[in-house]
């Protein structure tokens, strides 16, 4: 029996639903509703509680690292952590990453200043960060992209040699452990610190929340008084802070997460290898499959199109799976320096960026979390594997919308 048509093209859509990339991991309700009492019958609700240093204890342990330090958001976290290290000028960054990475050194008076990827990884380009470190370099930030680490090593001696710290945003890159070194470690090579991120779309949340990753006593003991007003005491204030506290009931969501971590992870691995052997055989697109760190959590399913190759363009194909309500993602187009307040700046500031466009003009992100099911994917490769079969009505009918 034939499949049924296309929704591009009068039928169904394949999903009554819609399909997110990144729909949030929710935990046994009964465990949450248990965390949930504990909370109310101590009434405390925030400002460091109990369930904020159980979770800061199990994210360090996790991450291989010293401490952890809970945020209420990870775009929070970088800004802190980058005052914290008190950075002036410049900070060397990938485009191809979340807009926040750049947002937040603004906000701390850091110009970024953007380099390529490496087309393989889609991390920074060791090469291209060494090649732009200048007397106004304040830090080198690695990002940490599709749940794996980027290239630490390398990048850490490019910022020890340079005497600049190394900082990286691991928003993605929950449970994935990476060597972390104390800035008091002049010699040593490795991240002052790393940012992750709990927002719901992660691989576990905790509703809102982040948190700074490090091995420096001196720094999370700093970056504790700046996320509570600047307090060193009980009303002792010591120097300029903000709010940036996690609220128990955050800590506690995130705690019941990271307790089905490993559930989470080899349902995602699942997942992404049954995408990969189902749309093995088209023309023009394959998954992204970098040299894989063995924590990585798998919980973003990459798929390439090729523009050559590909009988649909990525946007096409992007469109007629909206159509089946299967909500796949541009992650990250077009690149930090294509938006604002960066793409406004004038012609002679603007890099030369070629390596990170290409690949920002074939991310097509799938559905791949764990609401995700194996059902789920047959359903979408097949309809993905009807797209490129039927191109030629694909396109006519996507054409006709257009100019309607």
């Amino acid at each position: 029996m034939p499949p049924p048509p296309l929704a591009i093209l009068g039928g169904n859509p394949a999903f009554a639903e819609p399909r997110h990339v990144g729909t949030p991991f929710i935990p046994p309700r009964e465990l949450l509703h248990a965390s949930l009492d504990d909370i109310l019958d101590a009434r405390w609700l925030t400002n460091n509680g109990s369930f904020v240093h159980k979770l800061e204890q199990l994210l360090a342990t996790r991450h291989g690292v010293s401490y952890a330090v809970a945020m209420c958001n990870a775009t929070i976290a970088l800004q802190l952590l980058f005052r914290a290290l008190g950075l002036k000028g410049e900070i060397i960054v990938p485009s191809f990453t979340f807009i926040a990475t750049a947002h937040a050194a603004i906000w701390e008076k850091l110009e970024p200043r953007f380099v390529e990827i490496s087309p393989e990884t889609h991390c920074i380009d060791p090469a291209a960060a060494a090649a732009a470190i200048s007397t106004k370099t304040a830090a080198l930030v690695g990002v940490n992209l599709w749940g794996q680490p980027c290239d630490v090593a390398r990048l850490g001696q490019i910022a020890n040699d340079a005497g600049i710290p190394l900082v990286l945003d691991a928003a993605q890159a929950l449970g994935c452990q990476i060597k972390h070194l104390s800035r008091e470690q002049p010699t040593a090579v490795g991240a002052v610190a790393s940012v992750i991120s709990l927002h719901a779309t992660k691989v576990v949340s905790s509703l809102e929340g982040g948190a700074i990753l490090t091995n420096d006593e001196a720094l999370a003991e700093e970056l504790r008084r700046l996320r509570n007003f600047g307090f060193a005491g009980y009303d002792t204030v010591v120097s300029l802070g903000t709010n940036a506290k996690l609220n128990e009931f955050s800590a506690a969501f995130a705690i019941r997460g990271l307790e089905c971590l490993d559930n989470i992870i080899q349902h995602n691995r699942n997942i992404r290898l049954m995408y990969q052997e189902s749309l093995a055989d088209l023309p023009g697109v394959s998954f992204h499959d970098p040299p894989t760190s063995p924590t990585a959590n798998h919980h973003y399913a990459v798929l390439m199109v090729d523009p050559t190759d590909c009988p649909l363009t990525r946007d096409e194909l992007m469109l007629t799976l909206w159509a089946e309500n299967v909500l796949a993602r541009r992650y990250f187009y077009p690149g930090c320096h294509r938006m604002e307040p960066y793409a406004s700046r004038p012609a002679s500031w603007q890099p030369h960026l070629p390596a990170t466009e290409a690949v920002a003009a074939s991310v097509l992100v799938l559905p791949a979390s764990s609401a995700v099911s194996p059902q789920d994917v047959v359903l979408i490769s097949q309809r993905i594997r009807q797209a490129l079969q039927q191109h030629g009505d694909v396109r006519e009918r996507l054409q006709t919308s257009a100019s309607a």
